[in-house]
């Protein structure tokens, strides 16, 4: 959706295939994904069940696609209703502002990290993601700290952080990426994160 985003996803077409989640940033629920393949027949070939009922000339001709071997499940529940009413509702330049927001939102967190004493980034943030620790006196990642640090967050009940290890030590993740989180949520989320 964002062009200056998409060098993120330089070398995806030398993979097979390709899939991400439509929830998020693409304000769907739960349970819509997108999911690109090179060889078309890959897939229906691996999930195909063809019974003497769902077989016609149309199908066997290749005359048209028969989505309904695009995944797991016979029965079709019509995942793509929840994304075409974000699009109408919000629209390409909704959708692309939002995620612009959300990852200008992470960089001011990231920011703040970067100019705090007591913390240090994780990880360099990717898009709307910041991982981070909490530095012990001599300047090194302090993972009781950290995990805390994020259990007193969560405890509040003002904010739900995730966790992960990176290059071996604990981290918090933040994600940027609800629909309506603003600067006062991220300004809130840090007045947890380091009490004045």
């Amino acid at each position: 959706l964002c062009p200056e985003f998409r060098p993120l996803l330089d070398g995806a077409e030398l993979a097979d295939s390709v899939c991400t989640d439509a929830h998020k940033w693409l304000g769907t629920a739960f349970d819509a994904s997108f999911l690109w393949v090179r060889a078309g027949d890959a897939l229906p070939a691996a999930l195909s069940i063809t019974p003497e009922y769902l077989r016609n000339s149309a199908t066997d001709s290749g005359e048209v696609v028969d989505y309904r071997d695009w995944q797991v499940p016979l029965g079709r529940r019509f995942r793509a209703l929840k994304l075409w009413a974000v699009l109408q509702g919000m629209g390409l330049d909704g959708l692309r502002g939002m995620i612009r927001t959300h990852v200008a939102l992470a960089e001011n967190l990231a920011a703040r990290v970067r100019d705090h004493p007591g913390l240090a980034l994780a990880a360099t943030p990717s898009l709307a993601l910041v991982c981070l620790h909490v530095l012990d006196a001599a300047g090194e990642p302090d993972d009781a700290a950290t995990r805390a640090l994020l259990e007193r967050v969560n405890a509040g009940g003002r904010a739900f952080l995730t966790h992960t290890t990176v290059e071996g030590h604990y981290a918090i993740r933040v994600a940027v990426g609800s629909l309506t989180t603003t600067l006062a949520d991220v300004d809130e989320l840090w007045a947890l994160l380091v009490p004045s």
